[in-house]
């Protein structure tokens, strides 16, 4: 049986792992990074991610596992399963290179001076690695997004929105050294635009592999695991992320603001 929100889980992922390409035109025309925008909007994302993830999808799938095996069992396997999502996407992160590192921050400014034609290798070397990187990285968040989708659109929406402005630094990161290296805005945009392609590939492996055995079990225990991932997200790599952009304080109202907004949207929904 086909999922109703099937289309819709799989647009949501898709345009959350391709807005990389925003991050890499905010590169090429803008002459600064605006580095109170990106605070906030990365903290508002953490903020989003966050609460949506401790408030409706934690419970979501507690109340799946309950159903299915009783309150104690199924509470302890929720837990259990939560705290996986986290392992599983630490040791992503841990396997990543530091210096390949997506979340490194880099700003618009260090396009500046691409004659130095003896960093050329190194850099577009560094710019293919983080686009590693990030592909591996946006893997389970695509299976994030779209797997909130199927359950829940309104939050599936949220957690895109939310996953796409994540992906705008990393769309510089990746773009900035190979422009330095190459020369080319189209090469360059080209592969950060690319890199988040692995966002809709995680949906669509997800899909093929667990829909066929996606009982009210499987799916709390995905569910679990996805909010796991997503507080791990927020905050080993958004919040860092956005207080290195110089920022604290914004990171800070961006992280309350995106907790308020997804607290009345899911009231107003409910």
């Amino acid at each position: 049986m086909i999922p109703d929100n099937l289309l819709l889980a799989f647009a949501l992922t898709a345009f959350a792992g391709l807005s990389t390409g925003i991050g890499s035109i905010l590169a090429f025309f803008t002459r600064t990074t605006n580095t109170r925008f990106l605070s906030l909007a990365l903290g508002f994302s953490a903020g989003v991610m966050i609460y949506v993830s401790m408030i409706e999808i934690f419970f979501k799938a507690k109340e799946s596992l309950v159903e299915e095996l009783g309150p104690q069992q199924g509470y302890n396997l929720t837990v259990l399963a939560f705290f996986m999502g986290i392992v599983f996407i630490g040791v992503i992160d841990y396997l990543i290179p530091s210096g390949e590192n997506p979340h490194e921050i880099k700003k618009v400014e260090q396009i500046k001076g691409t004659d130095k034609v003896e960093k050329n290798v190194k850099l577009m070397k560094m710019g293919m690695f983080t686009a590693l990187a990030i592909a591996i990285h946006n893997f389970p968040e695509g299976l994030a997004t779209f797997t909130a989708t199927l359950n829940d659109p309104n939050v599936g929406v949220a957690i895109a929105v939310a996953i796409a402005i994540h992906n705008i630094p990393e769309g510089i990161a990746v773009s900035v050294p190979i422009y330095y290296a190459t020369g080319s805005k189209s090469k360059a945009f080209r592969h950060s635009f690319l890199s988040g392609l692995a966002e809709p590939l995680g949906a669509l492996i997800g899909y093929l592999i667990l829909m066929p055995f996606l009982s009210p079990l499987v799916f709390g225990i995905l569910f679990a695991a996805v909010a796991g991932i997503m507080v791990f997200i927020s905050l080993d790599e958004l919040l860092p992320a956005a207080r290195e952009y110089g920022k604290h304080h914004w990171s800070i109202y961006g992280l309350i603001a995106g907790m308020a907004l997804m607290a009345v949207s899911l009231l107003l929904f409910a």
